[in-house]
């Protein structure tokens, strides 16, 4: 299973799927290329270090989605490599239906709440504010609804009495990295 990342930030979960495969434990899935929306994101180092290719794509003027230059450029560079399976690692736009019919079921979206429970920006700070007890992170197939897809799989995560935000976002950040590589691990072997 060829899978192509995209992120937009330092990449500690593209860096959990790359550890997972360097010990083996992904399945037969392995990461053909990293791409990312900022020229100068940290999962871009990722790349030289576990040699893997990793560049920069201009996704064009615009934060929080593509032109329709970036997207064709995107689509165009993704499409080549034939991936079997396109991961949203920290990837921080909003995916057109153009984009997702180009892919059709073979993008899945990483996501740091208990969907469908806080979607959008900012996850765990929603979980935080409204006081839930039982937070966590979600693996879903992306469509047109912004974190609406279906779920793959989820891992909860309890908050404890003496938890702060800065520990309530540690403990999720490695449940993400402890589900993500599982997800991917089972779908290379044909398991939902």
């Amino acid at each position: 299973m060829k899978i192509v990342i995209l992120g937009s930030g330092r990449g500690s979960n593209a860096e959990a799927l790359l550890l997972a495969q360097a010990s083996g434990q992904l399945g037969t899935a392995h990461v053909a290329q990293i791409l990312s929306d900022k020229f100068d994101a940290g999962i871009l180092l990722l790349g030289p270090r576990f040699s893997v290719t990793a560049r920069f794509l201009d996704p064009g003027p615009f934060k929080t989605k593509f032109d329709e230059a970036g997207e064709t450029r995107y689509i165009d560079e993704i499409a080549a490599l034939v991936p079997d399976l396109i991961v949203l690692a920290g990837f921080m736009r909003i995916l057109r239906p153009r984009f997702i019919d180009a892919f059709p079921r073979k993008i899945i979206n990483l996501h740091p709440s208990l969907l469908p429970s806080f979607p959008g920006l900012d996850g765990i700070g929603q979980a935080w504010r409204r006081g839930v007890k039982i937070a966590g992170c979600t693996v879903h197939y992306v469509t047109a609804e912004v974190d609406g897809g279906p779920i793959i799989d989820q891992e909860a995560v309890r908050i404890d009495a003496t938890d702060t935000l800065a520990t309530l976002e540690a403990k999720i950040h490695a449940a993400e990295h402890r589900l993500l590589p599982a997800v991917i691990a089972r779908l290379s072997g044909g398991y939902p």
